[in-house]
């Protein structure tokens, strides 16, 4: 692994030195980094230590969205080599823009992730990220092929087509969301393959929050190991973290590019490691676009690193501030219904959680699949009531649970739609 760094002091030193340039250079070049620090009463030349940087402005979406296309440029258009963008489903899309030397940098750091989680120069991948301007496809793509792997560049879709691949060109790496491999996985056992009798050894499983359980229930039914990669194309795309094949046990975030903090979600003060808030990345080696303290909306804990010590650990996602459904008072995340639904035998992890009111008060449906074709009536009222109960017992919500057959809900080619908000606004 080509680690710039040993020892976290090596780290802390080349953070600062790093933080330092991304500052100076948001600020020299992108007029509304200038705007907002001089608005903040600060300036790059303020930043003495690391512990510095929660005197600076955060960047929100609406930032990026309120500079499109190519405001938060640092760089001339001309120097830019690549775009990529979100899908802009509430809103404008966010840009975001990398020069050759970005690239270079992002593909150091996917190759990175790939090696920790265990791929090896010479090992076959099988991509199934969206290519385009979603930055998952490219962005393995790149990582792959400078490890020196062989890519299957394949994208989404095509299900059927996917498991034919895996089973003729038998890759040892699948990149995918978690939710479209569980619909893999279907196929498979549809078309009478035993996934554990196929060549897949690693599943590096991103762009969605996934579950302990839903990686139990991939490892139970084939011989994957499944870990989970973190990234956002804001900051890079896929690469900021990765978690280690060996321990399972968090994402190493790579510190020598991408600065974490962990805030308040509501007051935004800085939280020490271990306590669970909002993640906020800095950028320390972008030149295309610097990120200063971006809100990523995703909840989870910093901590100490394991089988990188130099660099600290993410605790898996929770959830997503934004993703976050209040029913009745109560906080709600879909990560928490599917860990208690995935408890229970008889039900898939293939669920939408919908949000009604058909009075004044809010309701949540759970709609979960059941996994047999043969389970009867009385089996799913059975399942719903215990589910009912779980979910009141530990998360303190009473909610309406409605089974399915299976195949009932529609597949996601990407990432998996939890929440439909069926409100009146």
């Amino acid at each position: 692994m080509d680690n710039v760094v040993s020892t976290v002091e090596e780290l802390r030193t080349l953070q600062l030195d790093r933080m330092r340039w991304s500052l100076g250079h948001a600020y020299e070049n992108v007029p509304h980094y200038r705007a907002a620090f001089d608005a903040a009463g600060v300036h790059p030349d303020d930043l003495h230590e690391l512990a510095d940087l929660a005197r600076f402005p955060f960047t929100a979406k609406a930032d990026l969205r309120d500079n499109y296309p190519f405001g938060m440029f640092a760089v001339p258009r001309e120097q830019v080599v690549r775009v990529h963008a979100s899908s802009g489903t509430t809103g404008k899309p966010t840009v975001v823009g990398y020069t050759r030397d970005d690239i270079d940098m992002w593909a150091e750091v996917m190759a990175r992730s790939i090696e920790a989680a265990g791929g090896r120069p010479g090992d076959l991948l099988h991509v199934i990220y969206g290519y385009g301007l979603f930055t998952g496809g490219l962005g393995a793509h790149y990582g792959a092929e400078r490890l020196g792997c062989t890519v299957v560049p394949v994208s989404g879709g095509m299900t059927e087509r996917q498991v034919q691949l895996i089973q003729d060109f038998k890759p040892r790496i699948v990149m995918v969301t978690p939710s479209y491999f569980l619909g893999i996985l279907d196929e498979m056992e549809a078309q009478g393959i035993d996934p554990k009798d196929t060549s897949l050894e690693i599943g590096i499983f991103g762009a969605e929050p996934w579950t302990e359980q839903m990686r139990e229930e991939v490892q139970r039914r084939s011989n994957i190991r499944a870990v989970d990669i973190y990234g956002l194309s804001e900051v890079i795309g896929p690469g900021v973290s990765q978690e280690s094949g060996l321990t399972q046990d968090g994402l190493h975030i790579w510190e020598d590019h991408f600065f974490p903090e962990i805030v308040d979600p509501v007051t935004a003060e800085v939280l020490p490691d271990g306590q669970e808030g909002e993640l906020v990345f800095t950028s320390l080696t972008k030149q295309a676009m610097p990120v200063v303290r971006y809100r990523t909306r995703d909840l989870t804990t910093l901590l100490p690193g394991t089988a990188f010590p130099q660099f600290r650990r993410m605790a898996k996602i929770t959830g997503r501030s934004d993703d976050m459904m209040i029913v009745r008072g109560v906080n709600v995340f879909p990560s928490q219904i599917e860990e208690h639904l995935l408890s229970i035998e008889g039900l898939t992890p293939h669920y939408l959680c919908v949000l009604t009111r058909p009075g004044r008060m809010d309701e949540l449906t759970v709609q979960v699949e059941a996994a047999s074709e043969t389970s009867t009536d009385d089996d799913h009222a059975r399942m719903a009531r215990t589910l009912q109960k779980r979910v009141k017992d530990r998360v303190g919500v009473t909610v309406r649970v409605e089974v399915l057959a299976p195949h009932a809900l529609e597949r996601s080619l990407g990432k998996a739609k939890r929440i439909s908000d069926q409100r009146p606004h």
